[in-house]
């Protein structure tokens, strides 16, 4: 049974079911593993700086749900195949030119923002506070973050992917540990 072309097909309450129950492997978690693997495609899309990334998470997961309507049944695991839609969703929205670059003051919420820091009079001050926390860093921490974040676009990613070798990690894993610093960072400089 084929469903008509992507823009047609719409997740009505039997496909959302069907998607809910595949996603609990067996076992009915009451929609946790759902808004589980949501919240990560959320987070995937929000790494690659995609602005809308619930909306993408959601999207996703609607590509995902229209699959099994047209298959019955997905044998990769949930999680890996919502990871490899999630993939071309995100080379989708990168060809519709739709990546924004954003700054740190254009975070989503959670993130670090100029204006929750009374006692930093300006950009430069912000800055000066970031260089003292990168300082406090071990140097293999700090060189690692320096590292990770050196380069632009296309260079930027080879550089990448030059560190997980060297470190001998996968580019998933370098990316973690990015992430973990980096949030060490963002706490050290919300600190008064």
């Amino acid at each position: 049974m084929r469903a008509g072309p992507k823009r047609e097909w719409s997740l009505d309450h039997g496909a959302f079911r069907r998607l809910l129950d595949w996603l609990d492997e067996g076992a009915d978690s009451h929609g946790a593993k759902y808004l589980e693997i949501r919240r990560r495609l959320a987070a995937y899309f929000g790494r690659k700086n995609c602005m809308p990334a619930d909306d993408l998470a959601d999207d996703t997961l609607t590509r995902v749900a229209r699959r099994l309507e047209e298959e019955g049944t997905i044998a990769d695991p949930p999680a890996r195949y919502c990871y490899v839609v999630a993939k071309f969703v995100f080379l989708e929205y990168q060809r519709r030119g739709s990546r924004v670059d954003i700054s740190l003051e254009d975070r989503p919420a959670g993130a670090l923002r100029v204006e929750e820091h009374r006692d930093c009079e300006s950009r430069q001050s912000l800055l000066d506070r970031l260089d003292q926390c990168l300082a406090e860093l071990d140097s293999d921490h700090r060189a690692l973050i320096l590292e990770y974040y050196s380069g632009e676009a296309r260079e930027k990613i080879e550089h990448r992917r030059a560190l997980a070798d060297t470190l001998g990690l996968s580019m998933n894993a370098l990316s973690i540990r990015a992430c973990r610093i980096r949030e060490r960072l963002e706490e050290c400089v919300k600190r008064p």
